[in-house]
């Protein structure tokens, strides 16, 4: 990181951003050729992975067949900060950056699990059995979960936020 005083060195920091951006972007290669994929996500402290659903065909899955390395980004924007000169003109924001592996998850409980993490994080005042039909194994089947294994993160602030 080229701006290391405006590095977030505290790990809790990082995960208290991962809990509250309302989306990210899945960043995956195939050939050469880099995707880029704004998507909905929930992250799980407990397991320190990132978990987003998607389609079972398409360019996400193809790419992640074939290399399943990724990088996962956030960012939120605080307020616009003008200045005197163009120069010095700036906005508060903070960041994380996460790199791992990305795989399809296969285990109907932690598909189930990360599903249920996704609608928690969205929709935290909703049950499932009281609020809406508990998810389906026939729903379950239609739908690719993908778990990021985080194997490394940094995070970024400028001024402090949070």
């Amino acid at each position: 990181m080229r701006r290391r005083d405006l590095a977030i060195g505290d790990d809790a920091e990082i995960k208290r951003i991962l809990e509250k951006a309302p989306y990210g972007f899945l960043a995956t290669s195939h050939e050469g050729q880099p995707f880029l994929r704004p998507c909905l996500f929930w992250y799980d402290p407990a397991s320190r992975r990132i978990y987003m659903h998607g389609a079972r065909r398409g360019r996400t899955p193809s790419n992640l067949a074939s290399n399943p390395r990724v990088c996962y980004g956030v960012a939120s924007m605080g307020r616009l900060l003008p200045a005197d000169e163009a120069i010095e003109f700036n906005v508060e924001y903070e960041s994380v950056i996460a790199f791992g592996t990305a795989r399809l998850v296969t285990d109907a409980e932690e598909g189930r699990r990360a599903l249920e993490g996704l609608m928690q994080k969205y929709f935290p005042d909703h049950r499932p059995g009281s609020d809406y039909r508990p998810i389906t194994p026939s729903e379950l089947d239609q739908t690719a979960v993908y778990a990021i294994e985080v194997e490394s993160w940094s995070g970024k602030r400028n001024p402090a936020m949070g």
